[in-house]
């Protein structure tokens, strides 16, 4: 099972359909705080559909509180659009921890200090990012592909 990690995130709507592609592929989410919105609004649940009940959702005060939950931190995989390595250049496995940042600054200095696995999602010049539930996707999808190759 992945675990996708959202840090900080601000917009419910991009949250509801990462949970919703969480439920769909058997994924956990993590969500730390603070966050841009409360975890009832109703356009989060809306985005999540009825999928929400079924989500293996965890909640953390800050940062801090979920890195102790991380077994193994070489397994944590960080997106960030200024990393030089690809998702299609790492090597997932079940259980690594993929993290995103919030939609408007994406992970803090602090945070992508901490770990040594950067990554970026190819992409045209003519955009700063993806929306960041397209990006989840993408990066979950070639995780999956890798660790279903591999059974």
């Amino acid at each position: 099972m992945l675990n996708i990690v959202l840090v900080e995130p601000e917009i419910p709507n991009n949250t509801g359909n990462i949970g919703r592609l969480c439920v769909g592929t058997e994924s956990r989410l993590h969500l730390i705080h603070p966050f841009g919105f409360v975890i009832n609004d109703k356009n989060l649940k809306r985005s999540g559909l009825d999928y929400w009940i079924h989500l293996d959702v965890t909640e953390y005060q800050n940062s801090a509180e979920w890195i102790t939950q991380i077994p193994d931190t070489s397994r944590v995989f960080l997106m960030s659009s200024h990393a030089d390595t690809s998702i299609y250049e790492a090597q997932f496995q079940d259980g690594d921890w993929l993290v995103f940042g919030k939609e408007s600054v994406g992970l803090s200095q602090e945070v992508l200090a901490q770990f040594e696995n950067h990554l970026t999602i190819p992409m045209s010049k003519l955009i700063r990012s993806f929306n960041i539930a397209n990006s989840v996707a993408f990066v979950v999808g070639e995780a999956k592909r890798q660790i279903n190759k591999k059974i």
